[in-house]
């Protein structure tokens, strides 16, 4: 559980696999929002967790909500893991940790590597609020997927 329930989302600008920026507040008003911080592309449960929200996307895009995936990884990298994998929704590039930081979501260590995201789920309303939150200290865990799903039939 996070300190961000029922609080305005902290805003972040990004860029996408094209390096265009990405502002959350941008979906205010527009969209719910599903923030899926993952470790690094092109690592097992990353890649399963991703493809598996590939496969999935109809069931949101019907809930009117955005997917979009962050990782510390470059925004060149997640172009090729996009592509490799045939993603389906943004992937931002959180390079600088702006994110992680601001939604309290970084290993101190993570295989001898400091300042990964941590595997973790955030569903925003449009209103910009934080409703639900999971933040997995088990990188090998998938989130749970039938929660996010609740979560987002509700607001509907």
């Amino acid at each position: 559980m996070s300190d961000l329930i029922n609080k305005r989302a902290p805003n972040f600008s990004l860029q996408n696999t094209k390096g265009e920026k990405v502002e959350l507040s941008a979906y205010e008003g527009e969209k719910n929002v599903v923030l899926l911080f993952f470790p690094l592309a092109f690592t097992s449960t990353c890649t399963e967790e991703l493809c598996q929200t590939r496969d999935n996307l109809k069931m949101y895009n019907s809930l009117d909500a955005e997917v979009l995936g962050i990782s510390v990884d470059t925004f060149f990298t997640l172009r090729e893991f996009k592509s490799a994998q045939n993603i389906n929704f943004q992937l931002l590039s959180d390079f600088n940790k702006e994110a992680s930081k601001a939604f309290d979501v970084l290993y101190e260590d993570f295989y001898g590597m400091k300042g990964v995201s941590k595997r973790s789920v955030f569903v925003i309303n449009k209103e910009g609020i934080v409703l639900h939150s999971e933040i997995l200290e088990n990188a090998d865990e998938l989130p749970n997927f039938s929660r996010l799903e609740e979560v987002l039939l509700s607001l509907n």
